[in-house]
C-alpha cells in the first residue's frame, strides 16, 4: 500500500471552529495539516466542529465551538467529540490527535496507532497522564518544549499558509501586539516598551484574563496605545501593514508562537523575549531580535533597519510553511507504519 493510500483521522479541538475565525492556534495547525495532506493525495477525515471548513471529509458531533456558543458545555462537547473519533478508529490507519492529554486515555482501547502532537503542557497537574501513556507516539512543536521520558519521534514545527499573509514591503510606524491578553504573553511589557520608545502600539487579541486586562492594560490605553479586540486573518494583515515590528515579550517559555511566523511571513520583524521556542522561530539579527528585558527591546527598535523583510518571509517559507510541516509529518507517519508492521 502506498503511503498516501493510508486513511488518516485528524482530531482537532472543538473550542473553536477549524480553522478558527480569530483565535485558535491548535485548530489552525490541525486544519493546516488536514488541508496539506489532502493536497498531497492523502485520504483524510477531519474530526472537528460541524461548522468547520475543510477539503477533507468532515466528521462532527459538536455543532459549534464551545468558546463561541455558551449553550455548549465544554466537557460534554470534548468527550462526545473524542469518543466519536475513537469509536471509528478501525476505519483509519492512523489517528493524528491534537487533543492534549484527554485523548490519550482512549489510545489503549483501540488497535489503530495514535500520534499526539503536543501543543504545550498547560500545567504540571496534567503530567501524570502523559507519564502513564509515555510509550505512545509523540511529536513536539519545538525542541524547547519537551518533557523527559516521552516517546518523541520528531520535532515538527507548526506550518502556516503563506498565501493568507501577503508580503508587506514597507510596513508602518506602529508597534503591534497580537495574542492572548494574558500575563504569560507580556502585554504589559509591550505597553512599557511602547511608552519608553514613544511609538504607538496596537494591541489585538482575545481577553483571556479579565482582571489582568482591567488592572495592567486598560489603565494605559489612550490615543497612542489602543486595544482593538480580537482580529481575523484580514485584521491581522491590516495590523501587519501598519507594523514597524511585532512585540512578543512573553513572560514564560514560548511553546512555538504561531504569530511570530505569521508576522515574519508578512515581512514584519519580531522582537521577542529569549524564552523557550522564540530562538527556534526567530533568527536573532536576521528576522528580528531576541531580548532579555524591556530596556533591550527598546534599544533594538533602533536597529530594525538591519532586518531584511524579504528574508523574514523566505525563512518562514523554508521552515514554517504548510508544505514543510506536512512533509515532516509524512516522515513521522512512515516511521509509525514501519514500527506497527514490525510488531
Amino acid at each position: 500500500m502506498s503511503l498516501t493510500n493510508r486513511r488518516i483521522a485528524v482530531l482537532s479541538p472543538v473550542a473553536w471552529r477549524t480553522p478558527p475565525r480569530q483565535y485558535g492556534a491548535w485548530e489552525t495547525v490541525a486544519g493546516n495539516i488536514a488541508e496539506g495532506l489532502v493536497s498531497r493525495g492523502w485520504d483524510v477525515t477531519l474530526f472537528a466542529t460541524g461548522d468547520s471548513v475543510t477539503r477533507a471529509r468532515l466528521h462532527a458531533v459538536v455543532p459549534r465551538g464551545y468558546e463561541e456558543d455558551s449553550s455548549i458545555d465544554p466537557k460534554v462537547a470534548e468527550y462526545l467529540h473524542i469518543s466519536e473519533a475513537f469509536e471509528h478508529a478501525a476505519e483509519f490507519d492512523l489517528i493524528h490527535s491534537h487533543y492534549d492529554f484527554m485523548a490519550l486515555a482512549f489510545t489503549r482501547l483501540v488497535k489503530t496507532p495514535v500520534l499526539t502532537t503536543i501543543h504545550g503542557f498547560s500545567s504540571p497537574k496534567i503530567m501524570p497522564v502523559y507519564e502513564k501513556y509515555r510509550d505512545g507516539y509523540f511529536v513536539s512543536i519545538s525542541d524547547s518544549d519537551r518533557a523527559p521520558g516521552l516517546n518523541y519521534l520528531a520535532t515538527v514545527y507548526n506550518g502556516i499558509d503563506l498565501s493568507l499573509y501577503p508580503f508587506q514591503e514597507r510596513g508602518g510606524d506602529h508597534l503591534v501586539f497580537l495574542g492572548r491578553i494574558h500575563p504569560d504573553k507580556g502585554v504589559h511589557l509591550a505597553i512599557q516598551a511602547a511608552r519608553l520608545s514613544g511609538l504607538p502600539l496596537l494591541i489585538a487579541g482575545i481577553i483571556q484574563d479579565r482582571s489582568y486586562f482591567r488592572e495592567q492594560v486598560e489603565p494605559h490605553l489612550n490615543e497612542t496605545i489602543r486595544y482593538i479586540g480580537p482580529v481575523d486573518v484580514a485584521g491581522k494583515n491590516e495590523l501587519f501593514a501598519r507594523a514597524r515590528a511585532l512585540l512578543h515579550l512573553n513572560t514564560i517559555p514560548e511553546r512555538f508562537g504561531l504569530v511570530l511566523a505569521e508576522a515574519n511571513a508578512a515581512g514584519v520583524p519580531v522582537i521577542a523575549m529569549d524564552l523557550g521556542s522564540c530562538r527556534e522561530v526567530i533568527q536573532d539579527g536576521q528576522t528580528g531580535f531576541l531580548v532579555q528585558s524591556v530596556d533591550q527591546a527598546v534599544e533594538v527598535l533602533k536597529r530594525l533597519g538591519e532586518i531584511d523583510r524579504y528574508a523574514c518571509r523566505q525563512r518562514v517559507r523554508q521552515r514554517f510553511s504548510v508544505d514543510t510541516m506536512v512533509q515532516a509529518y509524512e516522515r513521522v507517519y512512515q516511521t509509525i507504519f514501519e514500527r506497527q508492521a514490525a510488531r
